[in-house]
């Protein structure tokens, strides 16, 4: 069935609310939902809201949280989401982020006790459309070994950038660290398909093409060692900074039941004009899009998600039958 973005932002809304969701929370999870899913981010979409209306039914979300800035010194601050899904926080880190970086030229703002954040090149855009360079990580629960490891230590620990432009969208970077989307591996395994060497290791640690082995075992970074070097990159400025949960002391998203997870968020932003200035920050930028884009072929970091957000908006989104009758089930409390 499709739905206009505004119709299915309200289902969602009802839906979550009903699980127990203060209208904050539900309106501003709802609202990055329905964008992931325009997008193309079915992942980090609609499939997510019977999941989290899980963890606020179960406890693994505090539905009355409200986040709040627990310590700040200048272009700095950390906020605690108090349990409760994470985009209420992200949306007071995103305003700390922008007005303490105009001030001080740079800011960090880091967010603890969290949940899963989704797509998080959605966060940064909105922080390049005010003019300003943002930076987000996130840890997740355990997925990858560490660099010579094997067992699951850290998450996918997705990475985004964004950069104004002049006159036209952000270039939006959002990736995880891992070498493929365990959704993947997910389905590999439910229609009984093999997975590619170098996706993930089994729960012995060694290579392999079972995707219901890998699903017990662990996920490989990208790149090697070189990713998982990354992935802890992330680990550590998402928690060591933040007094988060590691992704190893997080219960996995994918199980009915566990603790609430404690993950940490981050922003890093920064004012171009602390620099070489919006001008000439926008000139270099532009410099370089157009020496990239002399390639045929080359597409910009985002281009294809703004394009299906556009259309989007335009003709409303197509949801599956089993996931919209799951939304619909769960408005009633």
């Amino acid at each position: 069935m499709r739905l206009s973005l505004t119709e299915a932002e309200t289902l969602v809304t009802a839906a979550l609310s009903a699980s127990g969701a203060g209208p904050e929370m539900a309106s501003r999870t709802a609202a990055a939902l329905v964008a992931a899913e325009a997008a193309g981010q079915a992942g980090h979409g609609l499939s997510r809201v019977a999941q989290y209306a899980a963890f606020l039914r179960n406890g693994r979300a505090d539905g009355k949280a409200t986040p709040r800035i627990i310590n700040e010194r200048g272009g700095a601050a950390l906020i605690d989401a108090g349990h409760g899904l994470a985009y209420p926080a992200l949306a007071l880190a995103e305003q700390e982020a922008a007005w303490r970086a105009r001030g001080h030229g740079i800011a960090f703002v880091g967010i603890t006790n969290s949940h899963h954040s989704g797509a998080m090149g959605l966060p940064v855009r909105r922080l390049a459309e005010q003019g300003l360079v943002a930076l987000a990580f996130t840890n997740s629960p355990a997925a990858m070994p560490v660099p010579g490891g094997r067992r699951p230590l850290m998450g996918t620990n997705p990475v985004a950038a964004a950069f104004p432009r002049r006159a036209a969208p952000p270039l939006v970077i959002d990736m995880a660290l891992s070498e493929v989307a365990r959704g993947k591996i997910m389905v590999a395994a439910k229609e009984g398909r093999a997975i590619p060497e170098g996706w993930a290791l089994d729960a012995e640690g060694r290579p392999t093409t079972d995707a219901k082995a890998a699903l017990s075992g662990a996920m490989l970074a990208m790149g090697g060692t070189k990713g998982a070097l990354l992935a802890l990159i992330v680990e550590l400025l998402c928690c060591a900074l933040t007094g988060a949960a590691f992704g190893f002391e997080a219960d996995s998203f994918f199980q009915d039941e566990g603790n609430r997870p404690r993950l940490g968020q981050a922003l890093l932003v920064i004012d171009p004009g602390a620099l070489a200035g919006a001008d000439g920050f926008a000139a270099r930028i532009e410099t370089l899009i157009t020496a990239m884009q002399a390639d045929e072929g080359v597409r910009l970091p985002g281009a294809k998600r703004d394009a299906q957000s556009a259309r989007a908006g335009a003709e409303g989104i197509e949801i599956p039958d089993a996931v919209l009758a799951k939304i619909k089930a769960l408005t009633t409390p």
